[in-house]
């Protein structure tokens, strides 16, 4: 049995960054998508992540923007892992990677679940996180439109995660890891570094097969 790998996203101020990091956080996240309440700049997400442990991943999520923009943001903001959210293609990780950052392609379960046998090889043995339709909402992750056809490899289950069901879905579905963004909020794009205490633990207290 292994750690579940964790991800808390949607960062904004350093003492949710540091509480992250100090309850034991694998990856911290930082929003670039236009339109969302938790986007920063990447001067404030350089500032933010100045202070992260070499062993924390610095996270930068993007979705649907040009890749030429994605790389210049992820430089700037000095991020260590770039998350792709659109309609990103194998090709785009691998340009992406081609610049020295790690990648992750997150997919909504329905997305996941369409994708034919050749299009689902074709990501395997990349990091994968499957979330709802609705990235950041709080709408739950609904597994059962995957039929079982959970991802191999390493992947992230997102959507709907809070530190009251955390354990479980984590023992239910066996993800690598967990990410989070609204399920550790006191309002909508507020994080509450208390919530985000609890949901580390939670998940620290279940394990993955």
């Amino acid at each position: 049995m292994s750690a579940p790998f964790i991800k808390i996203c949607g960062l904004q101020t350093a003492e949710t960054v540091r509480v992250a990091v100090d309850s034991g956080a694998d990856a911290v996240g930082f929003v670039f998508a236009p339109g969302s309440p938790r986007t920063v700049s990447a001067e404030r997400a350089a500032e933010l992540g100045a202070e992260v442990d070499p062993g924390v991943e610095t996270v930068g999520v993007f979705r649907n923007q040009d890749i030429s923009e994605v790389l210049n943001i992820a430089r700037r903001a000095a991020l260590t892992t770039v998350q792709l959210h659109g309609n990103e293609t194998v090709s785009d990780l691998e340009r992406v990677e081609g610049e020295g950052f790690r990648t992750m392609r997150a997919l909504s379960a329905p997305a996941y679940a369409a994708l034919a046998a050749g299009e689902r090889r074709a990501w395997e043995g990349r990091r994968l996180l499957l979330d709802a339709v609705e990235p950041g909402a709080g709408e739950v992750f609904d597994a059962a439109v995957l039929g079982g056809e959970l991802p191999r490899g390493f992947w992230l289950l997102a959507g709907g995660l809070n530190p009251g069901n955390v354990a479980g879905l984590i023992a239910a579905l066996g993800p690598a890891g967990v990410d989070v963004s609204s399920g550790v909020e006191s309002s909508r794009g507020v994080k509450d570094p208390g919530l985000i205490r609890a949901f580390i633990a939670a998940a620290r207290g279940a394990s993955t097969p």
